[in-house]
């Protein structure tokens, strides 16, 4: 802004210097230096100033990354952001005249109708937050369904999805009770001893946290014998491209975190979570869901079906106050499993599951490294080392390779162990790469 500039403007407002703006603050809580900013930059300056910035971050464009935990480095067919990016996609986040935003309705109503055939469930809503959330509501739905007041949670689910859970369900009154674990997976037998006539849910994380494959078939008895529903919660869906679908193990809840399908991992978000369920449930689920229809020309059409949430109906009668969908991500996730299709995602499951089985047999056979337990696991493991599991990992760095998980941070009985993630997106040079870093560490 010009010196001319500024007096145009003040000379319209009607005062004479910019000192009269302020004239109703007392000059003794005002700022008498100038701000203490460095000196402004011209638009070169500035890319230069944020790219080295942003090269400070160990990003999966430079580094290996072998980290998982809930946030999965898949590969991103190119035409995937493409897609996305067109200009019609970045709409309001919530069509609050629906029936006129035809395209997102479509769009919307793709990707539930995906996530159920992924799942093996019936339906499927617009998306919600993140894996987390997606799993403190079902844990709602649950009791609301049930009118009971406890819900069953394994320690082997995801520690943080835990602490959500556990957030959520104080404030209302309601009961999470852990279930130990017992050689990587859930203590079976302790958990049918907990399993009573007032437990709403017992919730299965498939493949579980440290990557364990857990007795989901086993789960389904349990809950069904009692009256409880069984959630399974999921926090890598393209697993299922190998693995059983909820619904075919008696899952009444299915959901989890949807990032993996097409979503980087953009530094911990904006993620999306998915949520899956049974017919039955489809009036106690949050969020909104889309459904198909035709005009009165027989032409198919996209209306806004149920929307349970309390901005829409009576708080009173509401499942939840989550009151929005994580609009672009689903989209995302849509156009990423169109693109793979069945045999895609098939391919990519597999990739996964044979990489992190050819990393763990690697690692393991090296001095000082072992398997934390010996039992079946997908694409993530646990192996224990002598060397600190804190200081490895970030070590690891060094060599341009983003280590695993240190385990000591959530389960202290584990602070000599670190949780490997292997995907289809790394390559045996990478691997052996890992390997012989970790070797020469130790």
């Amino acid at each position: 802004m010009t010196e001319a500039d500024k007096q145009a403007m003040l000379k319209v407002i009607g005062v004479e210097s910019a000192d009269e703006l302020f004239a109703d603050i007392p000059e003794s809580i005002r700022l008498t230096r100038p701000l203490n900013l460095p000196k402004g930059m011209a638009e070169a300056e500035v890319r230069r100033h944020v790219g080295a910035l942003a090269a400070k971050n160990a990003d999966v464009t430079q580094y290996a990354c072998f980290l998982g935990a809930g946030a999965y480095d898949h590969l991103i067919p190119a035409a995937v952001p493409q897609l996305v990016s067109r200009s019609e996609f970045y709409t309001s986040y919530t069509p609050y005249q629906p029936e006129i935003t035809q395209g997102v309705l479509q769009a919307t109503y793709e990707y539930q109708t995906l996530i159920a055939q992924l799942t093996g469930m019936d339906m499927a809503n617009a998306s919600i937050y993140d894996g987390a959330t997606a799993l403190a509501e079902a844990a709602l739905v649950a009791c609301n369904q049930t009118r009971r007041e406890k819900v069953l949670i394994p320690q082997t689910v995801h520690p943080e999805y835990r602490q959500v859970v556990h957030t959520y369900l104080r404030h209302q009154n309601l009961e999470v009770v852990e279930v130990p674990y017992k050689d990587g997976a859930t203590d079976m037998e302790t958990l049918a001893e907990m399993v009573d006539d007032t437990v709403a849910a017992v919730v299965v994380q498939q493949p579980n946290f440290f990557g364990v494959l857990e007795d989901t078939r086993g789960f389904g008895r349990l809950a069904e014998k009692h009256g409880a529903l069984l959630i399974a919660a999921i926090a890598d869906p393209l697993t299922l491209g190998v693995l059983e679908a909820p619904g075919a193990y008696g899952a009444h809840l299915a959901v989890g975190e949807g990032q993996p399908l097409g979503n980087p991992l953009s530094f911990g978000g904006p993620y999306l979570g998915f949520f899956a369920a049974r017919d039955e449930l489809v009036r106690r689920i949050p969020g909104r869901i889309v459904g198909a229809t035709v005009d009165k020309d027989g032409n198919t059409g996209y209306v806004l079906t149920l929307q349970t949430r309390e901005q829409h109906i009576r708080r009173e009668r509401a499942t939840s106050n989550i009151c929005t969908n994580q609009g672009l991500n689903a989209l995302t996730a849509a156009v990423y499993l169109t693109l793979l299709g069945k045999q895609g995602v098939k391919d990519v499951a597999y990739q996964s599951l044979q990489k992190a089985h050819y990393a763990q047999r690697a690692i393991t056979a090296l001095p000082g490294f072992s398997a934390a337990w010996e039992r079946p696991f997908f694409h993530e493991f646990v192996v224990r080392t002598s060397a600190d599991p804190e200081e490895l990992v970030q070590r690891l760095l060094d060599y341009q390779i983003i280590g695993g998980l240190p385990l000591g941070r959530f389960y202290p009985e584990l602070s000599d162990a670190i949780l490997f993630c292997v995907t289809e997106a790394r390559t045996k040079e990478e691997i052996d790469r890992l390997v012989a870093a970790l070797e020469g560490l130790t």
